[in-house]
Formats: structure tokens, C-alpha cells, sequence
């Protein structure tokens, strides 16, 4: 299989754009829904939209990836629309440095090391976890 130029006006490399452009909607709106929700949730001191969508988003990169790149379950089309797309579109590193930043200037830096913490091992494992389910759906 030849690589496809970026910018290339193929009809794959242009379905590629498309889904996922569509994917990156898709994970946005999610994303979103999670900041409403999770105030509710967790309070709102706590950027706790911010952790859940790194975290799952970690956990379902890993996921995907293993499974798209060992496997032939997922096409490296759909693999590209999910991680991304969705996954990109949903997981936001800016929000999370933002609202790192925010507690630190309100003084909160108990908060704010929490939620460094949390956000680096939390994604980590989530990561791992998420390698080892693709492991186990494409039995190796």
C-alpha cells in the first residue's frame, strides 16, 4: 500500500478528511456534555471534566491503537476518524494546563497538585489499561 500524500484530492484521502473532521465534532460535543455534567458530579473547585475526558480518552487511545495497528478489526480510515478525531477532539491538554494555572493563581495549590497528579498517573493507567484490553480483543 502506497502512502497517500496530505493535501491529496484521492477520493480515500478525502473520505479520510471527512471522517475525521466528523469525528473531531462528534468528540467535541462529548466533551462538552462531560463539562456540563461533571460540575454536578464532582462540585465545581474540581476540573473534574477536564480529568474524566484525558482519562477515558487515554484509556481508548490505547485501546484503539493497539487494536488498529495489530489487527485488521479496525481500518487505519476508522483508527485515524477515532484517535484523531474523536479521541483528539474529545481529550484536551490546553483546557487541563489552563485550569492548572487558574488554581495556582487563585492559591488553591493543593487543588492544583491534585489535579496535576491525578491527570498524569490517572492518564498513565489509563493508558496501560487501555493497551492491555486492545492486547486482549486482539489476542496478543
Amino acid at each position: 500500500m502506497t502512502r497517500e500524500r496530505v493535501g491529496s484530492n484521492s477520493p480515500s484521502s478525502m473520505a479520510r478528511w471527512i471522517w475525521i473532521g466528523l469525528g473531531g465534532g462528534f468528540g467535541t460535543l462529548v466533551r462538552y456534555a462531560i463539562s456540563l455534567w461533571a460540575p454536578r458530579a464532582f462540585g465545581a473547585t474540581f476540573p473534574g471534566g477536564t480529568l474524566v475526558v484525558n482519562v477515558v480518552g487515554s484509556f481508548l487511545i490505547g485501546t484503539i491503537m493497539h487494536v488498529g495497528l495489530t489487527t485488521t478489526m479496525i481500518s487505519p480510515t476508522t483508527r485515524l476518524a477515532l484517535t484523531t478525531g474523536v479521541m483528539g477532539g474529545l481529550t484536551t491538554y490546553s483546557t487541563y494546563n489552563y485550569e492548572t494555572i487558574r488554581l495556582v493563581q487563585q492559591g488553591t495549590w493543593g487543588i492544583a497538585a491534585l489535579n496535576v497528579a491525578l491527570s498524569f498517573f490517572g492518564c498513565l493507567l489509563a493508558g496501560f489499561a487501555g493497551l492491555a484490553l486492545g492486547r486482549a480483543i486482539s489476542g496478543g
